[in-house]
């Protein structure tokens, strides 16, 4: 990951990263090489409200079908339509592949996220 300092992580695999009210979503490189090929992403549609914790999406490999959770609550103001129909781009760059963007309204849900050091120890763990 390029600048890792700018990502904060959930511990089910999603990295998080802020630009102002708005938490950009993706899933780790960890979950990608642990998914295999990336074949199918449902992403939510704009508009919809989501919950911290609850579900987002779900993203099909040639392994398995896995969710995708919400590390924040808010509402989806964008998703990368990209993703929709060039899947394997996650593969190729997990970092950059964002899913969906939500606009919070509660930071300090961004406070119980996993720092950089955090979360590569509970990757050695799962590993």
């Amino acid at each position: 990951m390029a600048n890792s300092n700018e990502f904060k992580f959930t511990e089910t695999h999603e990295w998080v990263r802020v630009e102002g009210n708005k938490a950009y979503v993706g899933i780790t490189d960890f979950a990608q090489e642990h998914l295999g090929e990336i074949v199918f992403v449902e992403l939510p549609q704009v508009g919809d409200e989501l919950s911290s914790g609850g579900p987002l999406g779900v993203i099909e490999s040639v392994k398995a079908a896995s969710d995708v959770y919400a590390p924040v609550s808010g509402k989806v103001v964008e998703i990368n339509e990209d993703l929709l129909y060039e899947p394997g781009k996650i593969n190729e760059q997990a970092s950059e592949s964002w899913l969906v963007a939500i606009e919070f309204n509660d930071s300090s849900e961004l406070d119980g996220l996993l720092d950089d050091a955090a979360y590569e120890k509970l990757c050695q763990e799962e590993d």
